[in-house]
């Protein structure tokens, strides 16, 4: 986690609690010439544009306070974390277990890095893929990423997801 990550984390999480929501994540990127400091929120049943407007009224004043922290001139944004949001680790797959998710690999296995199907928590930090019945698991290390899907099965399995 860089520095201006975790300057935007502390900023963020009182004011996002204070609305009743969960900070989800910070990003600070370059996409097409621009930085983007963006802050993800959640909130059980959903959060709403009126959410991420009160949090931005409220974060922007004390991020123009650390200014000088930030190398560049930034867009501001705040999101919902999405319904296909990336989880952050062992937590995250036992709060989700039961969902659709694609699960990739830093290295191939058995000839691919990307698994899709229905999550659950392993051992030790890892996590495991059931497709069709057939389950595949994963050490914390292995992980590259784990991010909820909405859909992307076919055939047989698509009726097991529904």
């Amino acid at each position: 986690m860089s520095k201006i990550t975790q300057i935007v984390e502390s900023l963020a999480e009182p004011i996002v609690q204070k609305n009743g929501c969960e900070l989800w994540g910070v990003e600070y990127v370059k996409e097409a010439g621009s930085r983007y400091l963006r802050v993800f929120i959640d909130k059980e049943g959903g959060v709403s544009i009126d959410n991420c407007e009160q949090i931005s009224l409220e974060l922007d004043p004390l991020l123009d306070e650390h200014e000088s922290d930030f190398p560049e001139n930034y867009i501001f944004e705040v999101s919902s974390a999405g319904a296909e949001r990336l989880l952050r680790g062992s937590g995250d797959y036992g709060r989700f277990a039961g969902r659709l998710a694609e699960l990739k690999l830093y290295k191939a296995r058995d000839g691919r890095k990307t698994y899709l199907g229905i999550l659950a928590p392993a051992g030790d930090g890892g996590a495991e893929i059931d497709i069709s019945g057939e389950k595949h698991t994963f050490e914390k290390s292995e992980i590259a990423s784990v991010r909820l899907r909405i859909s992307g099965f076919t055939g047989q399995i698509a009726a097991d997801v529904t």
